[in-house]
């Protein structure tokens, strides 16, 4: 979520506003008090670099949104989908979860989920995601990864 959110505003003790980089709107957030010792720990983005401004790893490897009871709306109906995927207009048309299960809300979208990406090799996944991307976004789709 870190190519689509951006802190826009610092308020201190530890309440920011985010704006989406797609839609534009902006929401209040604050980190959770017993979050606060993962969100000061930024290790998370030596790895991936892109990750949500909120995202963290326990020691253990167990990621947590710091700001989850303030989280966006955005991140409240994407849920644990890997990929986000949005018509022209910005609505939802469906979603990806682990393992390439499909959530549709566009027909059409079936339609070429069918003829064009089931086909797909998945043995590397994140090539798997580049090619799904790279074919969505050519019919006018955006994918938030």
């Amino acid at each position: 979520m870190g190519y689509v959110f951006e802190i826009v505003a610092d308020h201190g003790g530890y309440a920011f506003t985010v704006r989406n980089q797609y839609l534009g709107d902006q929401t209040e957030v604050q980190v959770a008090p017993e979050m606060l010792p993962l969100f000061l720990d930024r290790a998370v983005f030596e790895r991936y670099p892109h990750a949500c401004p909120f995202l963290r790893f326990d020691p253990g490897g167990k990621a947590f949104c710091t700001v989850h009871l303030t989280r966006p709306e955005l991140c409240r109906v994407y849920g644990c989908w890997i990929l986000l995927i949005q018509d022209a207009r910005g609505r939802r048309a469906g979603r990806v979860m682990q393992a390439g299960h499909v959530s549709f809300d566009d027909d059409l979208l079936r339609h070429i989920w069918e003829n064009h990406i089931r086909p797909l090799d998945r043995d590397n996944d994140e090539e798997w995601q580049r090619n799904v991307i790279r074919i969505l976004r050519s019919f006018g789709y955006t994918v938030i990864r």
